[in-house]
């Protein structure tokens, strides 16, 4: 654990999308809030079709939506913590690549998972 998504819209340049992760996944491992940096799992899910505001019909705005979920405990000072982390990696990452052409939004959620949830590791 944790799970960390990252959407982005299709008017956001991420030219290598497993860098980014892999600076993400770093970032979080670094903060010294989890155990086993393998237990750090990160994905991007691509945004197909998507509007900002009600009027951006030329999709002169775009988001990158980080979603950061977590084994309950820790408390607000933490997920805050974590979540501007996210935040600045993001905008470091990302703020060089992009064109001009869209105003970006970074938006970063951490949550807690359920208490139900299971795990288990197949292989080596």
């Amino acid at each position: 654990m944790p799970h960390l998504t990252i959407q982005a819209t299709p008017n956001v340049s991420i030219p290598h999308e497993e860098s980014l992760l892999k600076a993400l996944n770093q970032a979080l491992w670094d903060s010294g809030h989890f155990g086993k940096a393998r237990d750090i799992k990160a994905r991007v899910l691509p945004v197909k079709t998507f509007l900002v505001g009600v009027e951006d019909d030329e999709q002169q705005q775009g988001f990158i939506y980080a979603h950061l979920k977590l084994m309950a405990g820790r408390d607000d000072k933490t997920r805050n913590q974590l979540a501007q982390l996210l935040v600045a990696t993001l905008e470091q990452k990302l703020a060089p690549e992009q064109s001009g052409r869209a105003s970006l939004q970074i938006c970063v959620e951490v949550e807690e998972i359920s208490p139900i949830y299971h795990k288990k590791v197949m292989g080596s």
